[in-house]
């Protein structure tokens, strides 16, 4: 029997409908009819295909996290960097600043010290200005007398003493006259090249003449005995005082040829010094 040419009836002898191929992509699990093509699923966009997460996408996923995670260092790491440049351009400016400022107080600071002494220096001027008296100072290798004379006072140094022998120094106010026995000096300071007890003799024999008046009284001179004379003066018509007393093996011999002169005489024994 060919059955190729057997006519069914009935219900299954029909064409089936169509099935709507997109409803059974939809539900995979629903029965395909016979005949109708089968589409395959595609992957879906949501990371999942039937059911199940994509490995591609979750490598995406990652990959777009760690590109993330790069670029939020790279910018955290840049703004860092700006920040110590900063700090680092500002410490720098404060630190140039800060030595400015110290090199400019130094230099403040000297300027006022200069202008301080110099002030002093100024105020010590005018006081030696006001001051009426100037210190007279020998030769160091006798004795290095020392003392004070009115600043009218001029000075001739008849004799330095410079090669041994007797020193001599004249004073008088304003200007000082030719040495001579018969001259008025206001002072004439002598530095012998003698004994005291040598020089003291030589003024006894004055005090022992006939009709001196030549008086003799002991004083102290700078804490050192001295031999105050008061009357005419040896060879002289001069009315004075002359004053001798030692250092080392010298004898000083002060003498003014006035009373006139005496108040500054007296002053001026005050202030005599020595090194003994």
């Amino acid at each position: 029997m060919d059955y190729s040419q057997t006519q069914f009836s009935g219900p299954y002898n029909q064409n089936p409908a169509p099935t709507n191929t997109l409803t059974q992509n939809m539900n995979p699990s629903a029965p395909v009819a016979p005949g109708t093509p089968v589409v395959p699923n595609t992957p879906s966009t949501s990371g999942t295909v039937n059911g199940a997460t994509s490995p591609i996408a979750s490598t995406t996923e990652k990959k777009d996290i760690g590109g993330i995670i790069k670029i939020v260092v790279i910018v955290v790491l840049a703004i860092m960097s700006v920040t110590f440049i900063g700090l680092f351009i500002w410490k720098a400016n404060a630190y140039e600043e800060v030595s400015f400022d110290v090199e400019g107080q130094i230099a403040v600071a000297v300027a006022d010290a200069k202008n301080e002494q110099a002030l002093k220096d100024e105020e010590e001027f005018l006081e030696r200005e006001k001051y009426p008296y100037r210190v007279f100072s020998g030769p160091a290798d006798y004795g290095q007398l020392t003392f004070e004379y009115p600043k009218t006072w001029s000075l001739y140094i008849a004799k330095d003493a410079s090669s041994g022998g007797d020193f001599e120094a004249y004073f008088n106010p304003i200007e000082v006259s030719a040495v001579s026995k018969e001259a008025v000096f206001s002072l004439r300071a002598s530095i012998l090249d003698k004994a005291f007890d040598a020089v003291a003799a030589e003024y006894q024999r004055y005090m022992d003449k006939k009709g001196s008046d030549l008086k003799m009284e002991s004083v102290s001179i700078a804490g050192t005995a001295a031999n105050l004379y008061t009357g005419t003066i040896p060879n002289t018509e001069h009315f004075g005082y002359i004053v001798i007393f030692r250092i080392r093996d010298k004898t000083v011999v002060l003498q003014t040829d006035s009373v006139y002169f005496a108040e500054d005489f007296q002053r001026l024994l005050g202030t005599v010094e020595f090194n003994a």
